[in-house]
């Protein structure tokens, strides 16, 4: 494991041959330019990239006019990919793609429409969450569709030292069930889960604050979408202390808002963020293709 720790600090842009790394002015998050996804990636640009993704933590890819195929060629990349458990919104041909989109066709949704309702990290409720997804827009709305990021580092970073002091240590509880029912009561996207797939998504403990195996940084690793409790705590305590440490995750200084444009490819590594989708109106459509890569055992 590499034991770099990288401070959020301004970064200045990288530019060599090839494309060019601008960081954004916010918590979080950077712009490649320059670089064509559909195009064979060497072996040095992409050891640029991976230093930027984690230099970084999310990075965006203007206008990339790319196949499915290409998509998870180049998500493969950064390691094996994970199939979502909602089989049911696999992309046809193409089982590593989730559909995120609203669009109901022939009476029935085309993927799920509801993606990212809570503050969460992706696949926090697998043994080996995910590593980081990425997000290619297909289709946009008029208005509305923004995805926030908050930056977990800084959410530890800046916790008190008495909460810092009091969750070092503690394990958590994840479960993709937490606020499935509730889900479906509220929309169509959610289907009625099989035996096969309850088995899929059994609850795991995870720590409530993880090391990021590749850079060593420390970050808080809990979200109100999927962590149920803090293990050997009392019920009313647990709550409190996990009410605490989500409304610190996401105060606006740990936070940046992504305005989708067309064909963007949205690259978040989830051992460094939490996201959360903005919404937009019902009767505008929106579309995304979604990749997720399999990372390790949080420590």
């Amino acid at each position: 494991m590499s034991t770099l720790l990288l401070a959020d600090r301004p970064i200045r842009p990288v530019t060599r041959s090839g494309f060019e790394v601008r960081p954004f002015d916010a918590p979080l998050g950077a712009e490649v330019v320059g670089l064509d996804l559909a195009a064979p990636l060497s072996n040095d640009d992409f050891a640029r990239l991976h230093r930027a993704h984690l230099d970084h933590h999310l990075l965006v890819f203007r206008d990339q006019d790319i196949t499915p195929e290409q998509q998870i060629a180049f998500s493969r990349r950064f390691g094996p990919l994970q199939v979502h458990v909602l089989h049911q919104f696999q992309l046809k041909g193409h089982p590593e793609i989730l559909v995120v989109s609203n669009i109901v066709e022939n009476g029935q949704p085309i993927g799920l429409g509801d993606a990212g309702h809570y503050w969460h990290s992706d696949l926090s409720y697998k043994e080996t969450p995910s590593l980081g997804s990425m997000l290619h827009a297909q289709e946009l709305p008029a208005e509305g569709g923004d995805t926030l990021f908050a930056n977990m580092h800084r959410a530890w970073d800046t916790l008190p030292a008495g909460l810092r002091k009091t969750v070092a240590g503690l394990k958590a509880e994840h479960s993709y069930l937490a606020k499935y029912e509730e889900l479906r009561r509220r929309s169509p996207w959610r289907p009625k889960l099989s035996d096969a797939q309850i088995a899929e998504v059994k609850p795991v403990i995870h720590p409530v604050v993880r090391t990021h195996p590749e850079t060593g940084r420390k970050a808080l690793f809990v979200s109100e979408h999927f962590t149920t409790r803090v293990v050997g705590l009392p019920d009313d305590e647990s709550r409190e202390l996990l009410a605490t440490l989500f409304a610190h995750s996401v105060v606006p200084e740990h936070v940046h808002r992504h305005r989708w444009e067309a064909r963007d490819m949205v690259f978040w590594d989830n051992r460094s963020l939490m996201h959360l989708a903005a919404g937009c109106p019902e009767h505008l459509r929106r579309r995304m293709n979604r990749t997720t890569i399999e990372g390790d055992a949080p420590f």
